[in-house]
């Protein structure tokens, strides 16, 4: 259950109304973490633009990547909420259910490409440690193979998710099965 009031579908009027069949259109279904900006709609249209130009634009990343990356940094924060969702995501590229639990529990334990755990070791930090971060950070990533277009897409996706974390946890947005399932990926 939230902490702040949430305004369900089926009562929503006018320009919020509005928006919540803008988003079920183009994202399949409407999530609780949208529908928590309920009370100010206007950042509900623009959290989901900022998500939509993150996750599903034209990237050097592949879309499975910015899913591995949110699981991780939604892991490192400790959010149930958004390591589910996006697990359940990641699965639809993976189709392994228990490499994308092992993802979330300790992503180290994968066996991933050289590239992708130089991702995930950068995002991690800068999750947990921004204040250590350093340009030597940046060419370890250069150095594994990515472009300046690259890192500039694992940045933005790391502090989205560090962003989006903080408003789950924050406001206790909650989920359950069916609330995971049906988006279009």
């Amino acid at each position: 259950m939230p902490y702040i009031k949430m305004i369900k579908e089926e009562e929503a009027t006018g320009e919020l109304k509005e928006i919540y069949t803008k988003v079920k259109d183009e994202r399949g279904k409407l999530s609780n973490i949208l529908k928590i900006h309920s009370l100010l709609p206007k950042t509900m249209l623009t959290h989901l633009d900022f998500y939509m130009s993150i996750m599903f634009a034209k990237s050097g990343l592949r879309r499975a990547d910015r899913e591995l990356i949110a699981t991780v940094v939604s892991a490192a924060n400790k959010c149930a909420y958004c390591v589910n969702h996006h697990a359940e995501a990641l699965k639809f590229y993976w189709k392994d259910d228990e490499k994308v639990k092992q993802a979330a529990e300790d992503f180290r334990q994968l066996d991933l490409p050289v590239k992708t755990k130089a991702i995930l070791e950068y995002a991690e930090k800068l999750t947990l440690h921004p204040d250590k971060m350093g340009e030597a950070d940046v060419v370890t990533l250069r150095d594994n193979g990515l472009s300046d277009e690259e890192i500039l897409s694992v940045v933005l996706v790391t502090n989205y998710f560090n962003f989006v974390n903080r408003v789950a946890n924050g406001l206790g947005v909650d989920f359950s099965e069916e609330e995971m399932k049906g988006y279009k990926y």
